[in-house]
């Protein structure tokens, strides 16, 4: 009998993709961006429509997408007894993050507690990085640059692999971890942000980290960035820093730099690509560190390895083939 069938779990698509052995990586979305707004559960698929306050910003970045090719990504996040506690009734938390330059490590964040008539004006002075205009939300402005911050989706409205196991993991992290840190780091619940199949999913910010299939024995080497880095393989999504083919890459370099890779700053880019098949790429990584005086570059050859069977959504009656990528060829100058 197979396991999934006794178990009565085979009709979720993160187990069949871990049963699998789909690897994650490629799957973090790629983004200059992010609007996270506190906000309460439940949420629709696409809950920032039911915002009133924030039509007029998504009306400008709809044309910043069109315009300028912006990338951007609002999420939800849901309040928290400890971390909400001092939210005046009808004030609303806004964090944004925004990629600093084309090589960087993290992402920039600017956190917000206001009132929400005011939050559409708020993400429109930052979504156009317009000083001028953000100088009149300063005392709204919150010191938290200090303060890691672990997104983990709950989301089941979107698909229920992400609330049967993304709730238990959050719970874990949130119980356990965040109050060893006290005052450093704190996780939250979070809206879908792609990829179900890979629950228990979560973003890791500043740094803008993907990670899926979490299991309670990789938490530590995850949260506190410290053992064997190659034990997070099978578990990393990718950065968001960079394109999705350029994220498996990416893990590969991470796997021989150690955990010194984090705080370089890097790029990426696409030398040559197979568009229409996507049977190999050929990827260039930029990186430096100025305060070690270190800096060097490495190219890569991605390349189809084998197919799996996976499950697009929970429920779905048939799987379907997805490409897996290795790295064949990498060097390091």
């Amino acid at each position: 009998m197979n396991p999934l069938t006794q178990s009565g779990e085979a009709h979720f698509c993160s187990v069949v993709s871990k049963a699998n052995g789909e690897d994650p990586i490629g799957s973090a979305g790629n983004y200059d961006q992010w609007f996270v707004l506190e906000t309460p559960p439940p949420w629709i698929e696409e809950f920032w429509r039911e915002i009133p306050a924030l039509q007029p910003m998504l009306a400008v970045a709809k044309q910043r997408m069109e315009r300028d090719g912006l990338k951007m990504r609002p999420f939800a996040i849901a309040s928290d007894r400890e971390y909400s506690q001092n939210i005046p009734q009808g004030w609303m938390r806004l964090i944004h993050y925004r990629r600093p330059g084309l090589l960087f490590a993290r992402f920039e964040k600017q956190e917000y507690i206001l009132p929400k008539e005011q939050v559409s004006d708020l993400a429109i002075a930052l979504l156009n990085n317009n000083q001028q205009q953000l100088a009149a939300f300063q005392k709204f402005r919150q010191e938290t640059n200090h303060i890691r911050d672990l997104l983990v989706c709950t989301h089941g409205n979107v698909d229920v692999a992400c609330s049967r196991f993304g709730y238990p993991i959050y719970k874990q992290l949130r119980s356990e971890y965040a109050p060893a840190s006290p005052g450093n780091l704190r996780v939250w619940q979070c809206s879908h942000f792609g990829g179900h199949r890979f629950a228990p999913t979560l973003i890791d910010l500043p740094e803008g980290r993907y990670w899926g299939h979490l299991e309670p024995g990789m938490l530590d080497t995850l949260v506190w960035q410290q053992g064997d880095v190659e034990t997070l393989r099978s578990f990393y999504r990718g950065w968001a820093g960079l394109t999705q083919i350029e994220q498996i890459a990416e893990r590969e370099i991470w796997m021989q730099e150690d955990w010194a890779w984090l705080n370089y700053q890097k790029k990426g880019k696409i030398l040559d690509i197979d568009r229409e098949n996507r049977e190999w790429a050929d990827i260039q990584l930029d990186f430096t560190d100025s305060q070690q005086n270190i800096s060097g570059q490495y190219t890569a050859r991605v390349e189809v390895s084998h197919t799996v069977d996976t499950m697009g959504e929970s429920g779905d009656e048939q799987t379907t083939h997805l490409k897996q990528y290795r790295v064949c060829h990498l060097v390091k100058k």
